[in-house]
């Protein structure tokens, strides 16, 4: 945008735009805030405001939009929530005393990481801004919710596991120093992570108290660009700030992104939402902190034994004592967000109606302790010393500010009579200031016979005599002293009124004054008690999961589990998968049984879509999920082994920002759990190989399952349509074939839903077709083409699964092949790892394969290379000839 000729006001604008190039500056301009050049085009377009000039006249006149000022965080939320960053510059200066241009100065940089205004809808979120650096290649990590006061950091190894925690977290911002690789920041930037720059350090006193503790070098650098980055962004206190806690990921079950998003845990695949998920079953929580604190415990179970015993024993204590758990519940929906009143209070964004909301909150306590008396104490004597009432605090509050206070705090009416002697005479005088105006109204109405005289105030021109325009004839000559015309009236005043007026204005200015400096005074007074409430806070929020765990478990007749110590034996009975119960009903659903004694480590599970194989398998992950919370679960009794790690491959998914197809998606997801799990974690595989020819699949699928048996020996579910692989169970001496049981009846199709011992028979994907609304003309013919190819095989037996080649294992083997199992050896196919002994041409082997092509699971790119690759093996070999 042109800048020539520019008043002294742009300069000024432009000077402190050119501090933030990267944000918004809403620029204040009396009760506006403006916007001008590429920012009010671009705002005008992002909020829908009618976009304007200035200097109309000039050959280039200036693009301006604007927002009323106290409409403006509706329209910075909406900004912030698009990814954008928006600088806040005040009047610094009253603009009646200021000299020349009025100084102004940004107050706030309101970014997507940096907001603490979430709304209501939002109330039981973090808002998690993350930060990262890197030292000897080693990543230091660290997060912070500005709202709650929350600051962990932690060190990682590898990118993977920064895009881990940064997914996890749900995170919109992280803040970036130069040693972080061109490459991190651009993969950062296409999972849609807004990337800010803060390479300097600034050196604070508050820095080596948040830090106490951290030594490793690459947590002490990562936390100091995070802290300075706040500061530098928030310009005010943020005494709310909790020491940096170090965390490993290792201290919990460990889960990816993907297994997060595959079980459903917080978010629905299909619509992104809450509802359908586990989160969503299990938040009973009755505080916006329960809330927040049950996502973090359901992001991260535990995986030390007696801390989970210690929250199972607690939920045991709930479930057993119902109407102390209603007691609780009753007043717990009575405590309000203390960490975020916490936060609004080091802020000074507090306002009365806070205050008020934090001494209801208080004094429930009392009550909360009264009832944990009332409960074995030894489960909830942790809980039970860490509920401060704080009763300092109610005192100060309730001796302060009134019942009802008003939203703003400048405008008066917040502080209570008798709490300020001064207040209460300034109160005083405006008092009888207006009852001497009452008295003089009703004094002019008798002496001038005018009996809708009226005496009024506005603030241009302050109190007045109204008298009707049909009654001036009334007034005596020289009584009053004429103010203002209007259309059907005249305002008048006189010396009395005119120093009645000045006596009350300035009583109310002092009053209003005072009181805002009052109430200063009793913010700061509590925010002198702030760590004390946030530990309160925690301890209410954990209090509130706890029961919202009992209540659940109550609910839904869950069970408390045992878990394994010398052994590492895994027996549902009874299992269930408590969403899809719970949307179904209870009737509806059908239980099954997982056994998975200390020698078997992977059920091979068989059976037709829509049989249920997915949701067994999920149902066990959310089982494992649930008892390393410290909650009960969906079964009629369950032990289980303690799992390190839970890894998932259930569902089919392109990565279109990556540009991977479902095949190389889920070729990744099954190395990731190859290449790290241990034999206490748990794998869920879903149809592995099915994005690719039959062939490629089947062997594919067949090497993993041997790979898992042989060398990780994970406890692991693997369903598969390649019923080939059910003859595994005679080489694999850790595997167990399992199917889910099906009939046909009148040549329909009947799911049991039951898990059984063996392998299925059959797929049945006819009659899932079918049920699936397809054609009749097209299923018959289907028909016919699967009796066609059932014939080709029974005329040839066939060696389903090679055996050969696989590394000798103890507990492993070989498959006995009998006169039943292959016919002569002229008509047995090939191993699926054999190589053909008929010699064959090139031209064959190109026309082969252009056959079996998967072109499906292909990206363009890969199919132009596999072109141009057989035209130079179809040269070359015309050469040779």
């Amino acid at each position: 945008m042109a800048k020539v000729n520019q008043t002294p006001m742009m300069v000024q604008y432009q000077k402190i735009k050119d501090q933030y190039p990267d944000a918004f500056l809403f620029y204040r301009l009396g009760d506006f805030y403006e916007m001008f050049n590429d920012d009010a085009v671009k705002g005008a377009q992002l909020l829908e405001l009618t976009l304007t000039t200035r200097n109309h006249s000039s050959k280039n006149p200036i693009p301006m939009c604007g927002v009323p000022h106290h409409a403006v965080q509706n329209y910075i939320d909406i900004l912030v929530d698009k990814g954008y960053k928006v600088a806040i510059c005040e009047q610094m200066e009253d603009p009646k005393l200021a000299k020349g241009m009025v100084k102004r100065e940004v107050i706030q940089l309101v970014t997507p990481g940096t907001q603490t205004d979430t709304g209501a809808g939002n109330a039981k979120e973090n808002n998690y801004l993350t930060a990262l650096t890197r030292i000897n290649n080693q990543f230091g990590f660290a997060y912070a919710d500005l709202s709650t006061g929350e600051l962990k950091v932690s060190s990682l190894d590898n990118f993977d596991a920064v895009l881990n925690e940064v997914m996890s977290l749900r995170t919109k911002e992280t803040v970036v120093d130069q040693s972080v690789p061109k490459e991190v920041l651009e993969r950062l930037k296409t999972v849609g992570i807004l990337l800010s720059h803060q390479d300097n350090v600034e050196v604070r006193s508050e820095l080596s108290y948040l830090t106490q503790g951290v030594t490793a070098t690459e947590q002490l650098t990562v936390l100091k660009h995070l802290l300075t980055y706040i500061h530098t962004t928030q310009k005010r206190s943020l005494a709310h700030l909790q020491r940096a806690v170090i965390y490993e990921p290792t201290f919990f079950l460990k889960m990816d992104h993907y297994s997060q998003r595959n079980l459903e845990l917080a978010q629905n695949m299909r619509t992104g939402k809450k509802s359908g998920t586990l989160l969503w079953l299990l938040d009973e929580t009755k505080t916006a902190m329960g809330g927040r604190l049950l996502k973090q415990w359901l992001d991260r179970p535990l995986v030390n034994r007696q801390d989970i015993l210690a929250r199972q024993k607690k939920v045991s204590v709930l479930v057993d004592q119902y109407f102390e758990r209603n007691s609780l519940q009753e007043e717990l929906t009575q405590v309000y967000d203390l960490e975020r009143l916490a936060g609004r209070i080091a802020f000074g964004s507090v306002n009365g109606r806070d205050l008020i909301q934090l001494k209801t909150s208080l004094k429930q306590i009392p009550k909360l302790q009264h009832i944990l008396n009332e409960l074995p104490k030894a489960a909830f004597s942790d809980i039970y010393e860490r509920l401060d009432p704080l009763d300092n605090v109610v005192e100060i509050i309730d001796s302060a500010i009134v019942e009802e206070p008003p939203l703003s705090v400048t405008d008066g009416g917040v502080i209570k009579d008798g709490y300020d002697q001064t207040l209460d005479t300034y109160r005083e005088a405006m008092h009888n200031g207006k009852q001497w105006m009452a008295e003089l109204e009703a004094s002019e109405r008798k002496i001038t016979g005018i009996n809708n005289l009226k005496i009024g105030y506005n603030r241009v021109f302050g109190y007045y005599i109204d008298v009707t325009k049909v009654n001036l004839n009334k007034l005596p000559e020289g009584r009053y002293e004429r103010k203002q015309t209007l259309a059907n009236s005249e305002r008048f005043t006189t010396p009395e009124l005119k120093e009645k007026e000045r006596l009350i204005i300035e009583a109310e200015e002092k009053s209003t004054d005072l009181e805002y400096k009052l109430f200063v005074k009793v913010r700061e007074l509590v925010k002198a008690n702030i760590q004390r409430i946030q530990k309160l806070a925690h301890a209410v929020s954990e209090l509130d999961v706890l029961q919202s765990f009992a209540d659940v478990s109550e609910k839904y007749r869950f069970v408390a589990p045992t878990f394994t110590q010398t052994d590492h034996d895994l027996e549902i009975v009874e299992g269930r998968h408590p969403v899809v119960e719970k949307v179904l009903g209870r009737q509806t659903y059908v239980p099954n049984d997982v056994k998975m004694p200390e020698k078997t480590s992977i059920l091979l599970i068989t059976g037709p879509n829509m049989s249920g194989k997915s949701t067994y398998m999920r149902q066990l992950a959310l089982t494992v999920i649930l008892a390393q919370m410290g909650c009960f679960v969906p079964a009629k009794s369950a032990k289980m082994p303690i799992f390190d790690q839970i890894f998932t491959r259930i569902g089919a998914a392109d990565d279109l920002i990556s540009g991977e197809s479902t095949f190389m998606v889920e070729m990744k997801e099954a190395n990731e759990a190859l290449a790290h799990a241990t034999a206490n974690s748990l794998i869920l595989f879903d149809e592995i190989g099915r994005g690719t020819a039959t062939y490629d699949g089947m062997a594919l699928a067949q090497a993993i399952i041997e790979f898992v048996h042989d060398r990780v020996h994970a406890k692991t579910l693997f369903s598969t349509h390649y019923h080939e692989l059910t003859v595994l169970d005679k080489s694999l001496t850790q595997l167990k074939n399992v199917h889910v049981g099906a009939v046909e009846k009148n040549g329909e199709l009947v799911f049991l839903h039951q898990m059984q011992d063996g392998p299925a028979d059959k797929s049945y994907g006819i009659h899932v077709a079918k049920l699936a609304g397809l054609p009749d003309s097209l299923l018959k013919r289907a028909d016919t083409i699967l009796a066609h190819l059932e014939k080709a095989q029974d005329q040839h037996a066939t060696v389903q699964v090679a055996t050969e080649g696989r590394e000798s294992q103890p507990d492993s083997q070989p498959v006995e092949q009998t006169s039943e199992d292959v016919t002569d050896e002229s008509d047995t196919q090939l191993s699926l790892f054999g190589e053909p002994e008929e010699k064959v041409t090139q031209a064959d082997k190109v026309a082969s394969e252009v056959k079996t092509l998967n072109l499906m699971g292909m990206t363009p790119m890969d199919v132009m290379n596999q072109v141009y690759k057989w035209q130079q093996q179809l040269a070359h070999s015309k050469k040779k000839r």
